[in-house]
């Protein structure tokens, strides 16, 4: 057996070679890859009784990959969404090894023809505006960490950032000058920058929370002085939306995220008349029809939009074909 024929060391190129050298992918994108071939892997190697690191690429055919798929639905209880994303990873992988493995071209097209499955498509959930308002009033200000939730949710709303930007966001990423507007710069998915607008009263709430730390340290930091994790801002909003639910009953039917926060602070501007393109621009969106899908959910700018259009019956004046009594005559004679 050749060393071509391990899948081992196509992994590792795979991983280290490709998405890191070649793609330069972000670093959640490189952990959704490794986490999936962290399950498959395994899995493999206990379906066809084979150690780990002598298993080959043959021992990875497409029935094998359409096991590991229902796998991950029935023993894992994955969504089709993760279902797909593991498949995508696979694709990937596949089309490496296959450009720099002619011999494993066949392989490669069986892999890449295992199809997505259609996945149900889920209503963007957003927070009206008194849920948003009760939302922020939630966290208790007097004490520090309190202070700490209330402007870190205050932010989320402002900037509509996405979670791993919010928690990426440093003292030296904030501008925020007496003279002109306080702005953030986030840095987004493919490491793209930019600049958001900062309310008043969230300029001031991050000045009095950052105090005078330096500007390479964390601006939202949790009890250890370290700066927080994506799942610690995910478990904060969760735990804020429970609470929040049991005053609005409207709540219990949302589940809440950084990233319901985020649709928004973008269903907001929608509404306020800031147009599709600045939306796209204030979320970080390459392409304007990620955006689109905001307008397309908001019931509120669409009754707006029908009323302007709206056709209004004319009652001052009687039908012409009513005034013409020879018309109806001769109608009455056929």
């Amino acid at each position: 057996m050749s060393k071509s024929d391990l899948l081992g060391p196509w992994v590792r190129r795979f991983l280290l070679e490709y998405l890191i050298g070649e793609r330069n992918f972000a670093e959640n994108t490189r952990r959704s890859y490794r986490d999936t071939l962290a399950l498959l892997i395994p899995f493999i190697a206990s379906v066809t009784k084979t150690p780990v690191d002598r298993l080959r690429v043959d021992d990875l055919p497409a029935d094998g990959v359409r096991q590991f798929l229902s796998h991950l639905e029935q023993a894992r209880g994955c969504c089709v969404t993760t279902r797909n994303q593991r498949l995508a990873a696979l694709h990937s992988l596949a089309r490496f090894i296959g450009a720099r493995s002619p011999e494993h071209l066949a392989w490669c097209s069986e892999i890449c023809c295992i199809p997505f499955k259609k996945a149900p498509h889920e209503g963007v959930c957003y927070l009206e505006k008194p849920e948003m308002d009760a939302l922020l009033a939630a966290p208790d200000v007097r004490t520090r960490q309190g202070f700490r939730d209330h402007t870190l949710l205050l932010f989320l709303y402002n900037s509509g950032a996405r979670v791993s930007e919010a928690v990426g966001v440093t003292v030296g990423d904030l501008d925020m000058p007496d003279t002109h507007p306080a702005s953030v710069r986030l840095i987004g998915k493919g490491a793209k920058v930019r600049r958001c607008p900062l309310w008043t009263s969230t300029a001031g709430a991050l000045k009095t929370l950052i105090g005078d730390r330096s500007v390479t340290a964390a601006v939202f930091i949790n009890r250890r002085g370290q700066a927080m994790t994506r799942y610690g801002v995910h478990d904060l909003v969760a735990r804020y939306g429970r609470t929040v639910a049991h005053r609005l009953p409207s709540l219990q039917h949302k589940r809440l995220s950084p990233h319901t926060i985020r649709h928004t602070t973008a269903t907001h501007l929608l509404r306020a008349g800031v147009d599709i393109n600045t939306i796209r621009a204030w979320l970080g969106h390459v392409s304007v029809d990620t955006t689109n899908v905001y307008a397309e959910i908001d019931l509120a700018t669409k009754a707006k939009a029908l009323e302007k259009c709206a056709i209004l019956p004319d009652s001052k004046r009687p039908p012409a074909w009513k005034d013409n009594r020879d018309l109806m005559v001769f109608l009455r004679s056929l």
